[in-house]
């Protein structure tokens, strides 16, 4: 008879034997939960409290202001919408979450209208002027909202984000431009959420999301302005250099992929620049304060308006 060697039964050694072989096999990885889409954020109730106000007399040419609770001075964002520069696109009250949470939290926001592509005035010149209108309207809200007009930031996504860059950049617009302007309105930082921050890079290498390369070309007036409609229309011609700027991504944003932001921060060279890129995110989760992004982009506009 054999020493004292324990024997394993055999049902023991099979399910041992199974262990180890479910051991052996990779774990695949679960499917990414779906990125938020424009139709989600139309679904959801609306969201109201803004002060509707006018800086001009054409239908467009309005904002929401939101003010928080306390006396003031409030520092103030300056809030430019999407929509790929469309009159069709409803972008302007998607913006509305994310301004009343940023005045809940102590930050008054001016979330501005504009005249799009397809409506009049539209275009070049009418879109640029009006958005910077609308942002120098902020020296007329001041004393009667209480707002510190040295703690003005701009922030704007998507075709927005291109607008804030451009808003942000005015001082460096060439002599002769109708955009040009004297005394543009002084900002302490510039937030580019998704922004289209260079007009002639998205038009070459873009995804056809916002209507392809006719779409830009409509805005900049390029048929008949020829290679001077970058000159004073596109960020990435003259990059900010003056101010704070921060540019935010989704890793997962398939309408401005983080590419665009990339290789703008590469020309960038203001004081500060910061080039953030949120894993997981796509294209409208930047603008939901309902997101995993949000803490991330308020903290950064509230950073901007301190500096």
């Amino acid at each position: 008879m054999a020493g004292n060697h324990h024997r394993v039964p055999a049902m023991s050694r099979l399910f041992a034997f199974l262990a180890c072989l479910l051991l052996s096999v990779p774990v695949l990885a679960a499917d990414p939960p779906p990125v938020l889409t424009y139709k989600d954020l139309l679904a959801r109730p609306a969201v109201t409290g803004g002060i509707r106000l006018t800086y001009g007399s054409d239908p467009q040419q309005f904002g929401d202001l939101w003010l928080p609770r306390g006396a003031g001075p409030h520092p103030l964002l300056v809030l430019i919408h999407g929509g790929c520069w469309l009159g069709d696109v409803p972008a302007f009250d998607l913006m509305n979450p994310m301004a009343k949470a940023l005045s809940d939290a102590g930050v008054a926001v001016w979330n501005i209208e504009y005249r799009r592509l397809g409506q009049a005035g539209g275009g070049y010149p009418g879109t640029f002027q009006d958005v910077a209108a609308a942002t120098d309207h902020v020296r007329t809200l001041a004393d009667a909202h209480k707002l510190d007009l040295s703690r003005v930031a701009v922030a704007g996504h998507s075709a927005g984000g291109h607008l804030a860059l451009w808003a942000a950049g005015r001082a460096q617009l060439p002599a002769g431009s109708p955009l040009k302007i004297a005394d543009p309105l002084p900002l302490r930082g510039v937030v580019s959420l998704a922004g289209i921050v260079d007009l002639r890079d998205y038009r070459e290498r873009g995804p056809a999301a916002c209507g392809g390369p006719d779409t830009v070309d409509r805005l900049t007036d390029a048929a008949r302005r020829g290679s001077a409609a970058y000159t004073d229309t596109s960020p990435g011609e003259a990059p900010v250099k003056d101010l704070a700027l921060t540019l935010i991504s989704g890793t997962r944003d398939i309408i401005v992929p983080l590419t665009f932001a990339q290789h703008y921060a590469a020309k960038a060279t203001g004081p500060e620049v910061r080039a953030l890129e949120i894993e997981g995110a796509g294209h409208f989760e930047l603008i939901d304060p309902q997101s995993g992004a949000w803490p991330i982009i308020q903290a950064e506009i509230r950073d901007r308006l301190r500096r």
